[in-house]
Protein backbone atom coordinates (compact mmCIF):
# COMPACT_ATOMS: atom_id res chain seq x y z
CA UNK A 1 0.00 0.00 0.00
CA UNK A 2 1.41 3.21 -0.76
CA UNK A 3 1.75 6.48 0.90
CA UNK A 4 -1.58 8.47 1.89
CA UNK A 5 -3.61 5.19 0.33
CA UNK A 6 -6.90 4.88 2.31
CA UNK A 7 -6.82 1.81 4.76
CA UNK A 8 -10.38 0.72 5.43
CA UNK A 9 -9.06 -1.24 8.83
CA UNK A 10 -7.74 1.81 10.33
CA UNK A 11 -10.51 4.37 9.79
CA UNK A 12 -13.03 1.88 11.35
CA UNK A 13 -10.43 1.23 14.43
CA UNK A 14 -9.96 5.36 14.54
CA UNK A 15 -13.93 5.28 14.36
CA UNK A 16 -14.47 3.51 17.04
CA UNK A 17 -11.78 5.11 19.19
CA UNK A 18 -13.35 8.42 18.57
CA UNK A 19 -16.98 7.08 19.18
CA UNK A 20 -16.36 5.51 23.06
CA UNK A 21 -15.11 8.40 25.62
CA UNK A 22 -14.53 7.98 28.92
CA UNK A 23 -15.82 9.46 31.63
CA UNK A 24 -14.62 9.28 35.50
CA UNK A 25 -16.49 10.60 38.42
CA UNK A 26 -14.49 13.74 38.86
CA UNK A 27 -15.00 14.94 35.55
CA UNK A 28 -17.19 17.77 36.90
CA UNK A 29 -16.98 21.32 35.49
CA UNK A 30 -15.79 24.05 37.40
CA UNK A 31 -17.99 27.19 37.72
CA UNK A 32 -16.08 30.54 37.46
CA UNK A 33 -17.92 33.74 39.06
CA UNK A 34 -16.45 37.12 38.72
CA UNK A 35 -15.64 39.56 36.17
CA UNK A 36 -12.69 40.54 33.92
CA UNK A 37 -12.02 43.86 32.82
CA UNK A 38 -9.33 44.83 30.17
CA UNK A 39 -8.13 48.30 29.89
CA UNK A 40 -5.18 49.31 28.15
CA UNK A 41 -5.56 53.15 28.63
CA UNK A 42 -4.41 53.42 24.74
CA UNK A 43 -6.73 55.53 22.26
CA UNK A 44 -8.23 54.41 18.87
CA UNK A 45 -6.06 56.64 17.72
CA UNK A 46 -2.81 55.21 18.53
CA UNK A 47 -3.62 51.77 18.73
CA UNK A 48 -4.04 52.01 15.42
CA UNK A 49 -0.67 53.93 14.93
CA UNK A 50 0.55 51.26 16.82
CA UNK A 51 -0.80 48.42 14.02
CA UNK A 52 0.56 50.22 11.52
CA UNK A 53 3.97 50.02 12.23
CA UNK A 54 3.87 46.57 13.14
CA UNK A 55 2.42 46.27 9.52
CA UNK A 56 5.08 48.21 7.89
CA UNK A 57 7.89 45.97 9.48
Amino acid sequence: MSMGAYDEDEHERREAKNNSVEVSDDDTRTTYEGSVEFDSGDSTEELLDKFQQIQSN
